[in-house]
């Protein structure tokens, strides 16, 4: 990983290949360190970056994590990338894009031949109940579009002195799916080719036309689960999907009720 990202900005010929007809949609710019992949990316759009920019970081110092936690990477641990893109909807028809991200994602990694990969709402990326990655999303609005900066970040390895204790969720990785583990370039063009696609149905389609599969790689489906706010319990019942706006679905005891707030946090029982 390191060679392919430490390289010179031309990038390999097989990466190029492996996008295929997608590499003009892409304009990728790879660096050695920052501090988050996405901040830069949003300061870049402000600027009219074009669609389908996209920042990858091999050292990333001070990424965005959910509910405001930072999320840090080493060098060789992950991989961390944030791309930007321009929609013709408004902010409000944007419902649902960071379980369409999910899908892509699963996707991407299930055709390079990990097995048990799944989603969890709104935005995490599982393997049997572990954490294997996360989607981040901030959108904005700009006079003739609406856009969006899309962090992700995969877990590559495990480091043998990370501290497992303090995660809500333990953490996975790829190593564990893959042997051996695809170098970088090919997992990054596998993931860029399936974000461009799933963009394009999103975009054209919103969320109801993928909701159906992410419904079957929804992790705790028909499963026992809570919506925690901190530590206080929101609803109990089960978890029974997400309907066509990216809301999560949850039958209680008052029936299937609706959950859209990303403040809260769901967990299995």
């Amino acid at each position: 990983m390191a060679e392919f990202l430490s390289g010179s900005p031309k990038w390999p010929a097989r990466f190029l290949e492996l996008l295929g007809s997608f590499r003009d949609r892409f304009t990728i710019d790879v660096l050695p360190t920052c501090e988050s992949t996405s901040v830069i990316l949003l300061e870049r759009a402000e600027l009219g970056a074009p669609s389908g920019s996209v920042i990858v970081a091999e050292n990333q110092t001070a990424g965005k994590g959910s509910r405001g936690r930072s999320w840090t990477m080493r060098p060789g641990d992950g991989l961390a990338f944030s791309i930007l893109w321009h929609f013709q909807r408004e902010l409000g028809q944007l419902a649902g894009l960071s379980l369409a991200v999910g899908v892509a994602i699963a996707r991407a990694l299930n055709a390079l031949g990990a097995q048990g990969v799944s989603l969890k709402w709104p935005n995490d990326i599982l393997s049997n109940d572990a954490k294997l990655g996360g989607v981040l999303i901030d959108l904005q609005e700009a006079p003739m579009y609406s856009f969006a900066v899309i962090g992700i970040g995969i877990n590559l390895h495990i480091p043998d002195d990370i501290e497992l204790s303090g995660f809500a969720l333990p953490p996975a990785a790829l190593d564990a799916l893959l042997s051996p583990l695809p170098d970088a370039g090919d997992l990054l063009a596998a993931l860029l080719i399936e974000l461009a696609k799933t963009l394009d149905v999103f975009s054209a389609r919103g969320f109801s036309h993928l909701c159906d599969e992410w419904r079957k790689m929804n992790a705790w489906q028909d499963r026992a689960v809570r919506l925690l706010n901190g530590s206080t319990i929101e609803k109990e019942g089960v978890c029974v999907g997400a309907d066509a706006d990216g809301a999560l679905l949850i039958r209680t005891s008052d029936g299937i009720e609706r959950c859209l707030s990303g403040d809260l946090t769901l967990r299995a029982v």
